[in-house]
């Protein structure tokens, strides 16, 4: 039994479709979340909610196989703690292999890192096998962080770029790897994009998307945290959102190359048409 949690999630859906798809006679797949009428019908679910001890216990019983999307919301402390308590009570459940949805190696640079290596460093030194998934930044978040006001693009990117990878080419390349773990276990898979998209790029595509000219006018930091700030955002959110922008800019993120392609057997998405043509 492969079990996902998060499954109500952006990612998580697309993960559940994919191995929903599979031939009759594959393992069954168990959607685990904290919103349970989120799942679509049809799907065996079990509330799994990571702040919840209680739905922890017993969550994990009969699993052979544990895909752990990452529970990124939130600060370091409160995001190690949900990822050690989810991987406590699977390895206290017996499961077999733990499959982890971490963040790139480039992405050291990022505010919201500390948790993703803590969380690695506990699996390489758990009871369970395990495979850890380094996904690349979406180009579904390089399109919000991207709007276009007044006929421009105004987000602090400066000349940098980055190697963004579309959401659909991740969640097929985990659910490859939950439904195959022997022959990825103990890998640390990088799993960047091919092309490197930075805001003058992404003003060309979306003029040509919309055909309206669409100009690409780098603001400051500074102008971007104050405009967070001013939406309300929690206040952990604000220096994720601007170190996000900060290591675009420094060009920290624009390493392309790594193993999605391999894991899919085709060429991935192309991350510029994914983000030129979401809303914005």
């Amino acid at each position: 039994m492969i079990l996902v949690t998060g499954a109500s999630g952006a990612l998580g859906r697309l993960v559940i479709e994919h191995l929903a798809a599979r031939p009759a006679g594959a393992p069954d797949v168990v959607a685990g979340t904290r919103n349970p009428e989120r799942v679509p019908p049809g799907v065996p679910v079990r509330r799994i909610d990571f702040d919840d001890p209680a739905s922890l216990a017993g969550g994990f019983d009969g699993v052979d196989t544990l895909l752990l999307v990452s529970a990124g919301y939130g600060e370091d402390d409160a995001v190690i703690a949900r990822h050690g308590a989810v991987i406590d009570a699977a390895e206290k459940a017996g499961v077999g292999h733990i499959v982890y949805t971490s963040l790139s190696a480039a992405g050291d640079h990022l505010p919201y890192a500390l948790a993703h290596r803590w969380t690695e460093r506990r699996l390489r030194s758990g009871t369970a096998g395990w495979t850890i998934l380094r996904n690349g930044l979406y180009a579904e978040l390089l399109a919000t962080l991207t709007p276009v006001v007044d006929g421009a693009i105004t987000a602090p990117l400066g000349d940098g770029r980055l190697a963004a990878v579309a959401r659909e080419d991740l969640a097929e390349a985990a659910a490859l790897v939950a439904a195959d773990v022997a022959a990825h276990a103990g890998r640390t898979c990088e799993l960047v994009g091919e092309e490197a998209v930075g805001g003058a790029d992404l003003a060309r595509a979306r003029s040509a998307v919309t055909g309206t000219a669409v100009a690409y006018e780098p603001g400051t930091l500074a102008q971007a945290r104050e405009a967070f700030t001013a939406l309300g955002l929690a206040p952990f959110q604000v220096p994720m959102l601007v170190g996000t922008y900060s290591a675009i800019a420094g060009g920290f993120l624009s390493g392309t190359g790594g193993e999605l392609r391999d894991l899919l057997g085709r060429a991935p998405r192309s991350a510029l048409e994914i983000a030129a043509s979401q809303p914005g």
